[in-house]
């Protein structure tokens, strides 16, 4: 993204090349006059006591006259294209920032809207836990809003961390506590799980609370 600083520079670098080329044409244009060479030359100044005329320039004057012109409505022509472009790179970074604030109050509304179905499931199964005797059925039904909540979390990238006999880890695992491991294989290793970690997308989103073996 071009800064602001950035485009000060790239503005002053520019005009520096046309000053520079305008002083070098000015220059040329002068070196090789008479008076330029050396010696004593006689010049004929011309009256100042009226207005000058066109006569009293020569050529060479008149071409560095129109040069430096040129010139002039180049660097005016430049300087508002910045301006215009300058307007521009703070309305976009304006609008890039209100976009991103957006982006961020929302970022969760897919998942959310996801969620929303299983709260429905939720609801029910509460009804069903009021009135219902039967038992079995209440289970199946939690049990169904349960396996739903799974499926939908994993579906959307959640993905719960298998450390029950893994290695400790502690990248992603936090040990709370160490007891005397049953067997010296599972030295070293993981006994038991006080809370589940889980990874989004890859990326760690909590660490895993457990008992190591010692």
């Amino acid at each position: 993204m071009i800064r602001q600083y950035d485009l000060d520079i790239m503005l002053a670098k520019f005009l520096t090349t046309l000053y520079l080329r305008q002083f070098y044409i000015m220059e040329n244009t002068t070196k090789d006059r008479p008076g330029d060479q050396g010696g004593d030359i006689d010049i004929e100044l011309p009256d100042t006591t009226g207005k000058a005329s066109n006569e009293d320039f020569g050529e060479e004057d008149k071409v560095s006259v129109s040069e430096v012109e040129k010139l002039k409505a180049e660097i005016a022509e430049l300087k508002d294209k910045f301006v215009r472009q300058a307007a521009e790179f703070d309305n976009y970074r304006k609008r890039n920032a209100r976009e991103r604030l957006e982006l961020i109050q929302t970022a969760g509304k897919d998942i959310m809207s996801s969620l929303v179905e299983v709260l429905d499931d939720c609801d029910r199964a509460e009804k069903q836990l009021q009135t219902s005797e039967e038992v079995d059925k209440v289970k199946e039904g939690v049990l169904h809003v349960f396996n739903k909540l799974r499926s939908t979390l994993y579906a959307k990238g959640l993905r719960p961390m298998e450390s029950i006999g893994a290695e400790f880890n502690p990248d992603i695992h936090e040990a709370i506590a160490e007891i005397p491991a049953p067997s010296d294989h599972l030295k070293g290793k993981i006994l038991d799980e006080v809370q589940k970690g889980y990874f989004l997308n890859d990326k760690i989103i909590r660490f895993a609370k457990v008992v190591v073996g010692k």
